[in-house]
């Protein structure tokens, strides 16, 4: 019986071969993007979950305000030794700190690596990295020993047994590698190869340091750290806790409202430590998306199914006639289905694998695709039951209930000719497909939106670089290269001017008042030169002179000076770090920090510069190569074991925003493809229409209508429905994009313009994939239309 089913489904494909077409490529389409969509939503949950404890692992985030404004991810490092003491709640705990670039030299060669970091031995205990080679429990043998991954493994040693050898680490201490890590996953937050003891850094106290040693230093936030609590411990009480202990060591005004908030490994790759989005909104947008591709497929399916049913109630009352029951009918229909399904489901799996290199280059990623994951089985049958249940379910209990005397006689059953249905799921489509429209162009303008907005410095023709052992030797390098061909100027800093993550609470001024005792102000130490090589404004003042007066000037940015309160603020005196100076400057605010954040409270001092580690050099137009050359021999004067790498700032700050970026031309390609398949539904609704007016129009002709006529009787049913479309997308549009642009601390407006073209541009869509066929309908010979009953 079912080979029989199976026949028939195939004849009646391969005879309908349009529908067949449209069917089978629309859900062929929609599946590999719900698929591909829904492997980035689920790359983007998966992150850390291969730790079995995550869901008792947070992160401590200090906060120094009572609104929790500003909140910090690094802690004094103390704050681990004394809670894992001190409070009953806590089962284990680990610090890590980012060591940036490290040399390391094995039998003469010489490897640089970027990603090494101290951290406590517990890392491994906490956390599931699986370790290939070594003691887990004990890691570290002594402070001079390193854990590193396979992919370090194999660049310095080859196929040689990495544990046991010994590496020259910045040409000073050797090191005994003790294991061998697999390579940390790709989802997870925390991602080194070369991990030391955390202990290390106990050698850089002494009795004559400020602070006198590593776990008495509770004024420096430079640590990354992560408790493992006790299960059914309350994390929120724990965090007040924490500070309750901070406090008792750290007696002082600054840390009088600290609190620290306690975040959950589990969100720390989608949110904020305030619990803000940072990436969720994405995730939950495309899976939104994924389900609406999918549902534009069943639409077409739907649509175009119960649309023909009438032209097969003939053939199910004839085979009625001579003895098929209810039930067979049932099946063959759902056979109809499923095969239609399957083959689209076959086609898809083909697509996904073909497109994935592709995928992977726009989304950034390295996702693999596997049919017999559980998820992706899942989703195809999930699918599957929705387009069976919707496509063949219902036009098969319809179908096979109707009397096949009154179908015989010409008295066809409701579903057929009832187009309410297939009118409310087209209006469904479009709507969909309009919201899509509109979302891409906002997004698009709003990244356009932020390349264009201006910085409050110069990025153009400005490179920017670590500069190593420059930074010992600064004034002479900086007379050389300025003599340079195709260099126009030479500063430095202590910090990354598009990032600045160096922030204090030491500032005293006149007049400050108890509510601004934890008030906030981000640092950074300049060459005298930095403002004008930057091309930075003052509002007021004259800022840096090069003289040595200069050692106890500031200048602060406007919101540092409104947020302080400080009236007529030039020659006012001010307090920093406990070295008394006075305000030489105001700089116009300049964006440090991502657009998703405010400007924030900024302060320049001039100071020795061992601290310069960060070099600007700004180049002539169009001699950028010259410059390079130049910089790169009096590089390997100063820094032969290094490679020369920079980058211009204008492409650090398009680095800044390139998941963004990537966001949006994924959500173009998706938004493409939506459209793609609402206009396939479309173009097969109206040519069905035709093939049922073809006598209709063939009257029509012979007595006088004209092309343009036919094109309107065939289309203007569907216009109408694309434009209620467009009245119920548009408040909902701005609703979802106002929303998004939340995210942004500085963002574009929504414009009628955006709704204007979206609307055009879907009428426009709908028209030409109407018209086409319709025109083709009124240039049919009408005689041939007329000449048969």
């Amino acid at each position: 019986m079912f080979r029989n089913y199976l026949q028939i489904a195939l004849r009646t494909l391969v005879k309908n071969k349009t529908y067949s077409f449209i069917n089978i490529a629309g859900l062929a389409v929609s599946l590999a993007a719900s698929i591909m969509l829904m492997l980035w939503v689920w790359d983007e949950l998966s992150y850390d979950t291969f730790n079995t404890k995550l869901n008792q692992i947070y992160k401590p985030s200090p906060t120094f305000d009572k609104d929790h404004k500003q909140i910090w991810s690094t802690t004094p490092a103390p704050l681990a030794t004394f809670a894992k003491r001190e409070i009953p709640g806590v089962e284990d705990v680990c610090r890590i700190s980012d060591n940036g670039d490290m040399l390391l030299e094995y039998n003469g060669k010489k490897f640089t690596e970027q990603k090494t970091c101290y951290a406590d031995p517990s890392l491994f205990s906490i956390f599931d990295f699986a370790m290939i080679s070594g003691n887990r429990k004990i890691p570290f043998t002594d402070n001079r020993s390193m854990i590193i991954t396979k992919a370090a493994a194999e660049r310095f040693f080859g196929k040689e047994t990495a544990t046991g050898k010994v590496v020259k680490v910045n040409n000073k201490d050797n090191f005994t590698v003790t294991g061998v890590l697999d390579d940390m996953p790709s989802n997870s937050s925390i991602r080194y190869d070369i991990i030391m003891p955390f202990d290390i850094l106990k050698e850089g106290y002494s009795e004559n340091s400020y602070w006198k040693s590593l776990d008495g230093d509770w004024g420096n936030y430079n640590y990354d750290t992560y408790f493992l609590l006790k299960q059914g411990t309350n994390a929120a009480a724990f965090g007040k806790q924490l500070a309750d202990l901070h406090r008792k060591n750290q007696d002082e005004e600054f840390v009088k409202d600290l609190f620290y908030v306690m975040q959950p490994m589990a969100q720390m790759h989608l949110y904020t430590a305030g619990g803000e989005d940072n990436g969720a909104q994405v995730v939950k947008i495309f899976f939104i998306v994924a389900i609406v591709i999918l549902l534009i497929a069943c639409i077409n399916y739907v649509n175009l199914v119960t649309a023909r049913s009438t032209r097969r109630t003939k053939e199910v009352s004839v085979r009625k006639v001579i003895g098929a029951g209810r039930m067979h009918l049932f099946w063959q229909f759902i056979t109809e289905s499923l095969v239609v399904f399957i083959i689209a489901m076959t086609l898809a799996v083909f697509l996904v694998y073909a497109v994935m290199p592709f995928y992977n280059g726009l989304s950034g990623k390295n996702l693999t695709f596997d049919f017999l994951d559980t998820r992706v089985l899942a989703l195809t049958v999930v699918t599957m039951f929705v387009t069976v249940l919707f496509a063949g379910v219902y036009p098969a209990l319809m179908l096979s209930s109707f009397s096949p005397a009154m179908a015989l006689k010409g008295l066809i059953p409701g579903l057929g000719r009832n187009g309410t249905f297939r009118k409310t799921l087209v209006v469904i489509q479009f709507t969909c497909s309009v919201v899509l429209i509109i979302s891409t162009l906002i997004i698009g303008q709003q990244l356009e939106y932020i390349r264009q907005k201006s910085l409050g410095y110069e990025k153009e023709n400005i490179m920017s670089f670590n500069g190593r052992n420059f930074t010992a030797h600064y004034e002479a390098i900086k007379a050389e290269l300025e003599k340079s061909p195709g260099i126009a100027a030479v500063t430095a800093s202590s910090n990354d001017i598009l990032n600045i993550q160096s922030a204090t609470g030491d500032a005293v001024w006149d007049g400050k008042t108890a509510d601004q005792q934890n008030f906030m102000i981000n640092q950074m130490d300049v060459d005298r030169d930095f403002m004008k090589v930057m091309n930075m404004q003052l509002v007021a003042g004259t800022g840096f002179t090069g003289t040595p007066a200069d050692s106890s000037h500031y200048i602060l940015n406007e919101e540092a000076i409104k947020q302080m309160r400080i009236k007529d603020p030039i020659g006012k005196r001010f307090n920093f770090h406990g070295r008394d100076g006075i305000i030489v400057g105001v700089a116009k605010d300049f964006h440090f920090k991502n657009m998703r954040t405010a400007i924030e409270p900024c302060i320049f001092s001039y100071k020795n510069f061992w601290n310069w580690w960060r070099f600007y050099i700004k180049t002539n137009s169009n001699q950028a190569p010259q410059a390079i050359a130049a910089i790169q021999q009096v590089w390997k004067k100063y820094n032969a074991d290094y490679d020369f790498e920079y980058r211009f700032l204008d492409e650090s700050f398009d680095e800044m925003y390139k998941k963004d970026s990537r966001i949006a031309g994924l959500f173009n390609v998706f938004a493409a493809i939506a459209i793609i398949i609402s206009c396939l539904g479309l173009f097969g609704l109206v040519t069905y229409t035709a093939e049922t007016k073809v006598k209709e129009i063939g009257i029509r002709k012979t007595l006088g209508a004209s092309v343009s006529n036919i094109i309107i009787l065939l289309s203007k049913d569907f216009m109408v429905l694309v434009t209620v479309s467009l009245l119920i997308s548009f408040p909902v549009a701005w609703y979802m994009m106002n929303k998004w642009l939340t995210n942004y601390q500085y963002r574009t407006s929504v414009e009628w313009w955006v709704f204007a073209v979206a609307g055009i541009s879907a009428l426009a869509i709908a028209f030409i994939t109407v018209g086409s066929k319709a025109m083709r309908a009124a240039q049919n010979n009408p005689v041939k239309s007329l000449r048969s009953e």
